[in-house]
């Protein structure tokens, strides 16, 4: 492992920031207060759920040729580790007014449409709608609602707020106005000359951080730390220092890796990175399989899916990670790497016990398999949870079949929320195959749920209600697939 840095280099907001002496859990929350004396970002959950916290990340992603183009998204500083913001642009709410005071036209909009009452959740509000702003200069209502997902108003009930969205979009000032645009060139250059090159490793104390370049690299620092704590989005593991003040060291962030952020399609299939995030995979795994798209817009909100990974999601082992379930039903593959090679699997057999995946020393995911879903084949996944937006499911499920004629050929079907992992509900899916599919072969198949599942009872669902729910989830896939819509609009996902 060649070093070349001893520290994590960004811009944050016009400075560029050098720091050499970093835990490998501090937050970019605590960093702007603490040390910066930013204090517009406003700590509320330190959970990531509330949104007060939210400030502008942007970083050089690659496009579909392969050039770099710079990408602002929004996230929680909260839970987004300092170690993580290598070679990125930080934009927090100080910096959106211009120098003289005038205020951002989102900022703006906001006073003029009284979208701000006790005034702790605005400053993120402010940068989840600069965000869109910034992004979509015509943004539906369906739009604004998904921007804000993520952030929490117990004062004006959200609709001043959203007129004040659709005021802000119609209003673009000279592009030197606004502080992205008109450095984004600057920006963009000062980025690329941060790239990396070799292995960062930072120190503080006993504590230090690591940042490999690729994906080699990576393998060499895991063979050298295989104890290390892999990061990725932070939006798992930075719950475990707010909530949980867990110790991590050392910590080996990989969000910068471009190999680990790429999608690959074929006629096969997708191959996803581990790094890709839920925001970055949703156009592909959208337009293959829709309802697995759909699921993703109810994966917390848009900070979450900007940070989140599919391959963080699937190494963490939860058993109530919202992609398993589908991507298991989906036939996908993970692939396991080291300094020894690569090796492959079925994903439902990296899922051993509850907080068990069969990961060896060293190993890391690096990416997955999704195969395409064939024409005559029929694929649903509903997520139950106690909100509809920005809440972990009590269960949920994923179902496809096929059929010959009106038989059923295939079946799979997988819950999380209902095993000590995410399971195939294996004597379920023998009670339908060969059977007619028909309301009365799905009424007699939900009895062998009770066979598959033992589900516990918790804050989020009883046991009994997940057993109920699951049951009812397969005969609102039969109605669905055979087109029974008019029974089921009375219904939503939201238990």
């Amino acid at each position: 492992m060649a070093q070349a840095s001893d520290s994590i280099r960004f811009i944050l907001n016009d400075s560029e920031i050098v720091l050499s002496d970093v835990a490998p859990t501090s937050t970019l929350l605590d960093f702007l207060r603490l040390e910066r004396r930013l204090t517009g970002t406003k700590e509320g959950c330190a959970e990531g759920d509330c949104g007060a916290c939210t400030v502008l990340v942007g970083r050089l992603a690659e496009d579909a040729s392969g050039a770099k183009k710079l990408v602002y998204e929004s996230v929680n500083a909260c839970i987004r580790f300092t170690g993580s913001l290598n070679a990125t642009h930080v934009v927090t709410v100080e910096h959106l007014a211009a120098a003289d005071g005038t205020l951002h036209p989102v900022q703006q909009a906001l006073v003029d449409f009284h979208g701000s009452q006790c005034g702790f959740c605005t400053p993120g509000i402010v940068m989840s709608l600069y965000g869109l702003w910034l992004a979509d200069e015509n943004p539906s209502r369906a739009a604004i609602e998904k921007a804000l997902q993520g952030n929490l108003c117990r004062c004006t009930g959200y609709e001043p707020i959203v007129r004040a969205a659709e005021a802000a979009a119609a209003e673009r000032p000279a592009a030197l106005f606004d502080p992205v645009t008109r450095t984004r060139e600057a920006v963009t250059a000062r980025l690329h000359a941060m790239g990396q090159t070799e292995t960062i490793v930072v120190r503080s104390g006993a504590d230090c951080l690591i940042v490999p370049v690729d994906a080699a690299d990576l393998a060499g620092v895991l063979a050298d730390h295989p104890g290390a704590t892999i990061v990725a989005g932070c939006t798992d593991v930075g719950l475990w220092v707010t909530k949980q003040m867990r110790s991590l060291n050392p910590v080996v962030f990989i969000n910068g890796i471009a190999e680990l952020q790429r999608i690959e399609s074929s006629t096969a299939g997708l191959t996803i990175g581990a790094g890709v995030s839920y925001t970055a995979a949703h156009e592909a795994l959208s337009s293959a399989y829709p309802s697995f798209g759909r699921l993703l817009d109810r994966i917390g909100g848009d900070q979450v899916r900007n940070m989140g990974t599919i391959g963080g999601n699937i190494a963490n082992g939860s058993p109530i990670g919202d992609s398993p379930p589908p991507l298991i039903v989906l036939g996908a593959t993970v692939t396991l790497r080291s300094k020894d090679g690569q090796r492959t699997l079925p994903l439902e057999d990296f899922f051993i016990a509850y907080g068990k995946q069969d990961r060896r020393p060293g190993e890391f995911v690096e990416s997955l398999f999704v195969p395409a879903l064939p024409a005559d084949e029929r694929f649903a996944a509903y997520k139950i949870s106690k909100r509809r937006d920005e809440d972990i499911s009590a269960l949920l499920g994923a179902f496809r079949i096929s059929l010959d004629g009106d038989r059923v050929k295939t079946a799979r079907i997988a819950f999380g929320g209902m095993a000590a992992t995410p399971k195939r509900a294996k004597t379920v899916e023998a009670a339908l195959i060969g059977q007619a599919w028909t309301e009365e072969t799905v009424r007699t198949a939900q009895a062998a749920f009770e066979t598959d599942y033992q589900p516990i009872t918790d804050w989020r669902a009883t046991g009994a209600y997940r057993m109920l729910a699951a049951k009812n989830l397969l005969m609102r896939f039969f109605l669905e697939s055979v087109g029974e819509t008019v029974r089921l609009q009375r219904f939503e996902e939201v238990a």
